[in-house]
């Protein structure tokens, strides 16, 4: 019998950059565009922890529309642009391949990514978007050599010790603990196939929808700008619809 992979997620992520800190290569959307075309990787970059530049396992390939990101080795595959003030709004779903530990899949959408690449070991300084099953949405500073890299959220800590997103709640700067999204909690069940409006962002604040509802909010967001990633962390996991558009 053959295996169903699966339901599509939706990931939509809101960006507003702190001017003061600009890149001067970093561009804001004027118009919705796609960041992937649907046939190949135009505009993208493979970075591979031991190769570099190069992928020469084919880690990142096209097929039917769709990136898939194999699972073989650790990296990202990035934009050759960076952005700034933006929404960015993309699918996935996890394939066959996992890691073989019994532990949940696992893979993230690395936003702000700067130079140089590989800071960190496998991946670039940036904030990350996480997407392992019953994580997805919690945010994780990536601090590389060369460049600093922080936020900061409204938090609370939840019944089972773990820093939440809570609107309202303490001011707190990251300090190494992910943090963890608002109903991240035993029993929560997952929306599947609707899609949530835009919102209009204050400057470096971050907000991250899935499937339609907010999940998670940061600010005094740094970097503040840069490339848009999708990792590679020995689990299969395909990509597609990945579309950027201004803010409103």
């Amino acid at each position: 019998m053959a295996k169903t992979l699966p339901v599509w997620l939706v990931c939509f992520l809101c960006l507003a950059s702190d001017l003061r800190a600009e890149e001067p290569a970093a561009v804001a959307p004027e118009k919705a565009s796609a960041l992937f075309n649907g046939r190949d990787l135009v505009g993208w970059y493979p970075w591979m922890k031991g190769a570099g530049k190069a992928d020469p396992a084919k880690a990142f390939t096209v097929r039917e529309g769709v990136i898939r990101v194999s699972g073989e080795g650790a990296g990202y595959l990035a934009t050759k642009q960076a952005y700034r003030d933006y929404n960015l709004s993309l699918e996935f779903k996890w394939g066959e391949k996992n890691d073989g530990s019994g532990n949940v899949r696992n893979s993230g959408l690395l936003l702000n990514c700067v130079e140089p690449d590989g800071a960190a070991g496998a991946w670039p300084t940036c904030i990350e978007c996480q997407l392992a099953q019953g994580c997805e949405g919690d945010l994780i500073v990536i601090r590389g050599k060369g460049a600093s890299a922080s936020l900061s959220s409204e938090t609370t800590l939840a019944s089972d010790k773990k820093t939440r997103w809570s609107p309202g709640g303490k001011k707190t700067p990251y300090s190494g603990k992910q943090f963890w999204w608002s109903k991240h909690q035993p029993g929560f069940e997952e929306k599947l196939d609707t899609r949530g409006k835009d919102d209009l962002q204050r400057p470096g604040k971050l907000t991250i929808k899935i499937n339609g509802e907010i999940v998670n909010e940061a600010y005094d967001v740094v970097p503040p700008v840069g490339r848009i990633a999708l990792q590679n962390e020995e689990n299969e996991i395909l990509f597609r619809n990945i579309e950027i558009k201004p803010l409103p």
